[in-house]
């Protein structure tokens, strides 16, 4: 009896230990929610002002970016975005994109 005691408290100790070295996220990180809640904020305001989603991959695609996942990772947003029925404002669904990314990358750590 005294072993399994002494099991589950080395567990839930170790436990502790490991969410407590969970890392704080990077600028990095928080550079890729910043700039992933932009793209989706502009997909929104295109939407709002019925852009269709061609002429808005098309700005997509115009742009340049300075990694080379980034062009298709907007383009995923950006059909999200006009896939939803949702009509938030842009600002909205930007502090949404950008709230929910952060929670996602805390989580992933």
């Amino acid at each position: 009896m005294r072993i399994f005691v002494v099991v589950v408290a080395l567990g839930s100790l170790s436990g502790i230990v490991c969410t407590a070295q969970a890392r704080a996220l990077t600028s990095h990180d928080r550079y890729i929610c910043n700039w992933g809640s932009s793209v989706a904020g502009s997909a929104q305001a295109a939407k709002l002002s019925r852009v269709s989603l061609y002429g808005a991959r098309n700005k997509v695609q115009a742009r340049k970016y300075p990694q080379p996942w980034m062009r298709m990772m907007a383009l995923g947003i950006t059909e999200q975005t006009y896939d939803s029925a949702s009509r938030l404002k842009p600002a909205a669904v930007r502090q949404t994109y950008y709230e929910d990314c952060i929670k996602h990358e805390m989580a992933r750590r």
